[in-house]
């Protein structure tokens, strides 16, 4: 006799690993053509999509799980190109890297790892922090806590007195003079080995600050911060070791000699000129642009003591001009990739970010379509994420509404499933 299971919770999560799940979605959306389609069921075996066919189909197998998603619109996992997942922000930030040892970064990740998989973000890039972003990668690649699947730059790689440098901002006995390890490079030969070093412990892509930053303690936060040669040096030898690289940059100046220069991804952008527009549309370079980041700084800025003063000017001058960046690009046809630069804001908000694309006039299907299918191309997964398909990692969310009815329900996932296994229900 079959047994069949409904599952309306998520306590026993781990009685779904291996077996067969069947779920009855009301709407699934199709990531790659950007449309959503009617009733389906999906059947999940172990960790992958077996099936995915039109209507309601009973389960065939003994003891089956079959879900009940009839009045839910259901999606892939969601993919965010820029998050921050050791930390988040707070007023004393600041103050906590005189004070937090490694292990209270990784117990603070690893909260906001499961956060972010419950806001139905089941894989991000993560754009560099200490290096327990590696660590917590391979912890819930091995299961050992809940958590989205993460591919992570490692430590960030900028310039002396650039974004990345980990010591801006330190009194003069303390601030000492990192080098490629710590993420500071001053030549062709120090951009090499620091390529090499995060292929030495185990980085995904590779990050560096183009440009000067908002929320570092430095003064500006637009100008170039590497030579030509410097990035050519970077992104041929991350090519040599399988990396592909990002670039943080608000001036355009330094954005351009990133894009010219072999740079896959720029992040944030707020200051793209034209030239360097028609440059990526040339060399397929993506803009990840994250307004959620921008619209949050700029407001948490007007805040006394939200930030350090030699930040407040940076925060509102930059911040608020990210969404009309964004709208420039896509009008003028840049490629673009979804990411929200979550840690600069409060971690589990991500989804926030369709709604300010929407606003500038990207229809909510074609932003799910980059959170999806692109960003799955751009990871170099496009055989197992992005997608509901046959022989994808169940990587399955679910809201209550219809997105393209009412956006505001992305920020709210009711249904999260990864790799098979459901978090939430």
């Amino acid at each position: 006799m079959k047994t069949v299971f409904t599952l309306t919770f998520s306590l026993f999560a781990t009685l779904l690993i291996a077996q067969t799940t069947y779920l009855h979605c009301g709407e699934v959306f199709d990531s790659e053509k950007g449309k959503f389609l009617g009733p389906h069921t999906i059947v999940v075996e172990g960790n992958q999509i077996k099936v995915v066919k039109k209507g309601y189909h009973d389960p065939t197998e003994d003891n089956a799980v079959l879900v009940d998603l009839k009045s839910k619109t259901v999606y892939p996992g969601f993919i965010d190109m820029h998050v921050h997942i050791e930390g988040e922000y707070s007023q004393d930030k600041y103050l906590k890297e005189f004070q937090n040892n490694p292990a209270d970064t990784a117990f603070e990740a690893a909260e906001i790892a499961n956060r972010t998989l419950l806001a139905g973000f089941t894989t991000v890039r993560d754009m560099g922090g200490s290096g327990v972003n590696i660590s917590l990668r391979d912890a819930i690649n091995k299961g050992k806590v809940p958590g989205p699947r993460i591919f992570t730059a490692g430590k960030a790689i900028g310039t002396t007195g650039g974004h990345a440098d980990p010591t801006n901002g330190f009194r003069d006995d303390i601030e000492g003079d990192p080098g490629p390890k710590e993420g500071v490079v001053n030549s062709v030969d120090d951009a090499r080995k620091a390529i090499r070093q995060r292929y030495k412990n185990g980085a995904d892509w590779i990050k560096i600050t183009a440009t000067g930053g908002v929320l570092s303690v430095a003064k500006s936060g637009q100008n170039p911060q590497f030579t030509e040669e410097e990035i050519a040096a970077i992104t041929q030898t991350a090519s040599d070791y399988g990396f592909k690289v990002a670039a943080h940059a608000h001036g355009d100046e330094g954005m351009y000699r990133a894009v010219a220069n072999g740079v896959k991804t720029i992040e944030h952008g707020t200051l793209i000129e034209e030239r360097t527009m028609e440059l990526m549309k040339a060399k397929r370079a993506y803009l990840v642009a994250t307004i959620t980041a921008g619209k949050f700084v700029a407001e948490q800025a007007k805040i006394p003591g939200s930030y350090p003063a030699i930040i407040v000017p940076k925060a509102i001058a930059i911040g608020a001009q990210i969404q009309k960046t964004f709208k420039k690009a896509y009008e003028f046809g840049v490629p673009l990739a979804f990411g929200t630069d979550a840690g600069v804001f409060p971690h589990g908000d991500n989804a926030k970010e369709f709604i300010y694309m929407n606003e500038v006039g990207m229809p909510v299907t074609e932003a799910l379509h980059l959170a999806t299918y692109v960003n799955a191309e751009l990871l170099d997964q496009a055989d197992r994420l992005g997608q509901l398909k046959e022989g994808f990692l169940a990587d399955i969310i679910a809201t209550e509404d219809n997105a393209e009815e009412n956006i505001s329900t992305l920020t709210h996932v009711t249904f999260v499933m990864k790799n098979g296994t459901i978090y939430k229900n």
